[in-house]
């Protein structure tokens, strides 16, 4: 598990320098500059240890918050008043221990350290998750992708991330930029496959006026408004050929030249990539420059699709139902066994954005408070889940089986299961079964069926 700070801060400097100084602790951290912000990430997150800067009254007020937020996270109160009634009131307002600004930060390094050995320990069962609901998981591979998003957070080196549509592409890019020293700077991402191929040279490097029909002024592009921050490029292998050279002479040489200019900017921003195709295919196919696809896979990342990591799908049910409650003002309490079990034997093409969607459609459709079912789903959504359950436990005997009777059995099984679940209401039944209620009654009577009491 990896330890978690939430550090609030309002001097960028101090901030900065104290997230420096803590880079041998190995820890996932993240700086705010104001408390509103530090009290939605306690929200939506766990963290170990909030770092509290505490000079005011206000300050005083934000530790009651986050003790109520946040009952089991350790905070540390941090002021330059260090007199015996402020430390008295910082820990009567929830705080776990105070520590005085001094000249140097190294003796609160120490009891972060400190701090952290103890309180990692007794940390909830899910305090492994990331921001984002969407990258919440228990699964190997998922732990395996938050131990990488850890690893190279700080480094300066390209990052491609492969996988299917849908399982979290760009959310891993924004982990990473969140969690490097490049947060405060800008998270700049492009969908190059959205844009037409004669204007995406444009949109990436700018242009200058003149230098095409409707350049009426200078405009930056997309390079150079990242800055400092992150470049998140997706869907990079729909780049054309003749602009992946371009690209590469940029990651190559760490500069570009708006489109109509001679004049080269320097690039600053870190570069993160992200494709759902096979670029070993595309290179072999002549369609993606080989020496590109190695530039960018420096730090390879594989999102891993969700059918292959389906003990996942509750947790990420649970956190999509708590968000969508919240926007919608609902109050359903949870999904019922029978719709869980449909949502763990689906084959989710769509990955993790199919069952987001699927979520929100169901808690903006669906009236009322309770237990979402499974007649609350779109009509069909789970048929062939079903189709399987009712074959899983058929047995195939060695000389085989006759079709036609087979399907007889399960026919006749089926009508008297909708009467018993009627008490014998044809009506019902029939309508159970999307039947006519006439259709029904001659079905009973040519295979002269009827329920033992």
């Amino acid at each position: 598990m990896i330890p978690r700070l939430l550090l609030f801060e309002p001097d960028a400097s101090r901030s900065e320098d104290f997230r420096k100084q803590l880079e041998d602790l190995h820890l996932w951290i993240a700086a705010v500059e104001n408390p509103e912000s530090g009290f939605e990430l306690l929200k939506k997150q766990f963290f170990h240890l909030c770092v509290w800067s505490c000079d005011n009254d206000q300050d005083l007020a934000a530790l009651s918050r986050i003790r109520q937020l946040r009952p089991e996270t350790a905070i540390i109160a941090v002021s330059e008043k260090a007199d015996s009634d402020h430390v008295v009131d910082c820990i009567r307002h929830g705080a776990s221990n105070f520590w005085g600004r001094e000249p140097s930060v190294q003796g609160l390094v120490e009891a972060v350290r400190k701090t952290m050995e103890r309180t990692v320990a007794d940390a909830p069962a899910d305090a492994d998750e990331f921001e984002y609901p969407e990258l919440a998981g228990r699964h190997p591979s998922i732990k395996k992708i938050f131990k990488v998003i850890h690893q190279i957070k700080d480094s300066d080196s390209t990052i491609l991330i492969t996988g299917e549509s849908g399982t979290g592409k760009e959310l891993v890019a924004r982990a990473v930029h969140s969690l490097s020293h490049r947060t405060r700077q800008p998270f700049v991402a492009v969908n190059c496959s959205a844009i037409p191929a004669n204007l995406l040279e444009s949109e990436l490097f700018g242009h200058v006026k003149g230098a095409f029909t409707g350049a009426t002024q200078n405009r930056a592009g997309r390079f150079s408004v990242a800055g400092n921050g992150t470049l998140f490029l997706d869907e990079i292998g729909e780049l054309p050929i003749d602009l992946q050279a371009k690209i590469l002479r940029a990651l190559q040489h760490k500069v570009f030249e708006p489109v109509g200019s001679a004049q080269s900017l320097t690039l600053n921003a870190r570069i993160i990539a992200a494709t759902n195709q096979n670029l070993d295919n595309a290179v072999a196919e002549k369609r993606f420059r080989e020496d590109l696809f190695y530039r960018l896979n420096v730090i390879p990342v594989f999102m891993p699709p969700l059918r292959s990591r389906k003990s996942d799908v509750p947790l990420l049910v649970g956190r999509f139902l708590e968000r969508f409650n919240k926007l919608n003002r609902k109050h359903f309490s949870g999904i019922s066994e029978e719709a869980m079990h449909c949502l763990m034997q689906y084959h989710w093409p769509g990955n993790i954005r199919e069952l987001e969607n699927l979520i929100e459609r169901v808690v903006v459709l669906k009236e009322g408070a309770g237990l979402i079912e499974l007649k609350d789903f779109p009509v069909g959504y789970f048929r062939n889940v079903r189709l399987e359950r009712f074959v899983a436990n058929v047995a195939f005997p060695e000389e085989g089986l006759n079709f036609n009777d087979a399907v007889n059995e399960f026919e006749n099984e089926l009508i008297l299961q909708a009467l018993r679940s009627t008490q014998g209401n044809k009506n019902k039944a029939a309508s159970l079964l999307k039947l006519n209620r006439t259709t029904l009654v001659e079905k009973l009577k040519r295979k002269g069926l009827r329920i033992v009491s």
